[in-house]
């Protein structure tokens, strides 16, 4: 059981409105957690970004949450970067308006967070890290790169099975501005919904 604020929020997400193009990107994530889950294996996901410290955690947190939706077993999800800075205040506080018990476990100049979306699973570790981190796997998992930048910048992850470019637009542009806590929440929102359409094309 899912948090109700989070069901909520789940129940706003709109398939019909990820677009053919979209969903062609998407595909190859949908085949390699299928191929995963026919072979009965692990599934490790590694969503990468260049800071950690935004997409990549948004990215992390949907889809851990959309794969206990779905009831997809033996999935971890895991997030890094091509450098370590922190988890953004504002990704963190979009989280918990979405419905996520968020609470800092450490503080400093890279606090750890417990994010929850269950009673009863297990946080998710939410700190920056590099996508090689002890934290995360060495071999045997996926490498989602949300970022262009990340993706151009970083041409081999070691360990890695397969590369998905998974690309978002940043919300950091709106850094600073009015528009900040919407532009989060969009964003937020249309990972969520892109995690949650990936999992709900998995046959178990």
């Amino acid at each position: 059981m899912l948090y109700s604020e989070i069901e909520t929020t789940i129940n706003s997400f709109d398939f019909d409105q990820i677009s053919a193009g979209r969903k062609n990107v998407l595909q190859p994530l949908i085949d390699y957690i299928q191929n995963k889950v026919d072979n009965e294996l692990e599934i490790r996901l590694n969503l990468i970004c260049t800071h950690n410290s935004r997409r990549s955690h948004l990215s992390q947190v949907w889809a851990q949450t959309a794969a206990t939706y779905y009831d997809v077993k033996n999935v971890t999800c895991y997030s890094g970067g091509t450098e370590a800075t922190a988890l953004f205040p504002m990704a963190a506080e979009t989280l918990k308006d979405s419905g996520f018990r968020i609470k800092a476990i450490s503080e400093g100049s890279n606090p750890v967070y417990s994010i929850k979306f269950s009673a009863n699973q297990h946080p998710i570790i939410g700190f920056s890290k590099t996508y090689d981190d002890d934290f995360n796997p060495r071999n045997e998992f996926a490498a989602i790169m949300t970022c262009s930048q990340a993706d151009g910048g970083c041409p081999f992850i070691a360990g890695a099975e397969k590369r998905i470019p998974i690309t978002f637009e940043d919300p950091k542009i709106s850094d600073g501005t009015p528009q900040q806590k919407e532009t989060y929440l969009k964003r937020s929102l249309q990972i969520g919904a892109e995690m949650f359409y990936v999992f709900s094309q998995i046959k178990k």
